[in-house]
């Protein structure tokens, strides 16, 4: 039975959207695959005209999703999950999210993190033979942001060999070379062997407490299975692309606002609660897609542990402070990594493009990883499409 047709017994539909309980009851799911499925855009959510700290959920959406339970998993169906935090797509043995924490090649990455710098995850996730000494690049410019870290690759693009039937080593040579001309781009390189957590404090004159702090994210941000970037970056080297054009297609999908700009969202959304107020920020962010930027993941239902490491180390500003409690007053969804990048970057004052750059410097070492492991299968990633367009004649 589909919610409309419930619902001609039962009179609480607002409109087209229902309250949480009806669609809790009706999908037959806990609070926190609701939120999943709000986060994952699957069901479009609204604030409760009659209750700004509440959220309405679609009823077409709803439906959408009881049907294609009913129709069963045919294989176009399967497919097409895929795309949307589905199935596995490609086999790897670089990193894996099981029962809520995330692991390197068997290692739990918030142990890691207790010790390890970025050099030692290198070690593991290249399967090299020792963490690796970074020097900057001769001849290249120091210590920009994202569009000198762009620059900085696609030059090289321009003249860097193909990586076709390399060796392992080679293509791990390769890339120290790119990650330190992306590093250097980032002004992480503040000197010959100086750990990239230590060039990134030395960078943005930070203090000691930051640079642990430093350390700590560049570790627990290194790998995140197969998220967006790291398929473009499995893409272009399945092609056979250089390691530099890897990590250019890696950097550029990184930018998008719903992947490694996302903490500027809640840039956005803490900046709007110091001039509106907490609640009415909250309200208007939850208008806009069920889930204020900064909370909840759909890996991580009981919370991002990245997050949650991080954020019990750090003395969250006032107004951030205030923001997640008043969110955990409406909503279970726990804060996430980005709201934990926007709280270290605010806690430390750095610069306002430091969660960008640790996103992206940390994350390199994982589309590396990737890129050797995808340039040893040989196999180039070409799914089909599924015409949904007018018929041809």
């Amino acid at each position: 039975m589909t919610i409309d047709k419930a619902n001609e017994r039962n009179n609480r539909t607002v409109g087209q959207y229902v309250k949480r309980c009806e669609a809790l009851s009706h999908l037959n799911v806990k609070t926190q695959t609701l939120y999943s499925y709000v986060s994952r855009n699957i069901i479009k959510a609204k604030a409760d005209p009659q209750n700004p700290g509440q959220s309405l959920y679609s009823v077409d959406d709803i439906n959408a999703i009881l049907s294609r339970r009913a129709r069963g998993r045919k294989l176009s169906t399967v497919a097409h999950s895929t795309i949307a935090w589905g199935e596995p797509l490609l086999e790897t043995q670089i990193s894996t999210v099981r029962d809520g924490r995330l692991y390197y090649r068997g290692s739990d990455a918030l142990v890691l993190s207790q010790t390890a710098r970025l050099e030692d995850v290198i070690q593991l996730l290249w399967d090299i033979d020792r963490p690796p000494l970074f020097a900057a690049p001769s001849g290249q410019a120091e210590g920009g942001g994202e569009s000198e870290a762009l620059i900085a690759l696609a030059r090289r693009v321009g003249r860097d060999p193909a990586d076709t039937g390399r060796s392992a080593a080679a293509l791990q040579d390769g890339g120290l070379s790119v990650f330190a001309s992306l590093a250097a781009a980032f002004g992480a390189l503040q000197g010959s062997g100086v750990p990239v957590h230590i060039g990134l404090t030395q960078h943005w004159r930070c203090s000691l407490d930051a640079r642990d702090m430093i350390r700590r994210t560049l570790v627990l941000l290194a790998d995140h299975e197969l998220n967006a970037s790291t398929f473009a970056v499995r893409v272009t080297a399945s092609t056979g692309a250089s390691m530099s054009a890897c990590l250019l297609s890696g950097l550029a999908t990184l930018s998008g606002p719903l992947h490694g700009k996302a903490p500027a969202q809640v840039e956005t959304l803490v900046t709007m609660a110091e001039e509106i107020g907490i609640e009415q920020a909250l309200a208007k962010a939850r208008q806009h897609d069920g889930l204020p930027p900064g909370f909840g993941h759909p890996l991580y239902p009981h919370g991002d542990p990245r997050a949650l490491e991080l954020l019990r180390r750090l003395e969250l500003p006032p107004i951030m402070q205030a923001l997640a409690e008043a969110q955990a007053r409406h909503q279970e969804a726990a804060p996430n990594i980005d709201f934990a990048l926007t709280a270290l970057r605010r806690r430390h004052a750095m610069p306002a493009h430091a969660p960008f750059v640790l996103f992206a410097l940390s994350r390199a070492v994982g589309w590396v990883a990737h890129a050797i492991e995808q340039h040893q299968t040989g196999q180039l990633i070409r799914p089909r499409a599924r015409y949904v367009g007018d018929p041809p004649p």
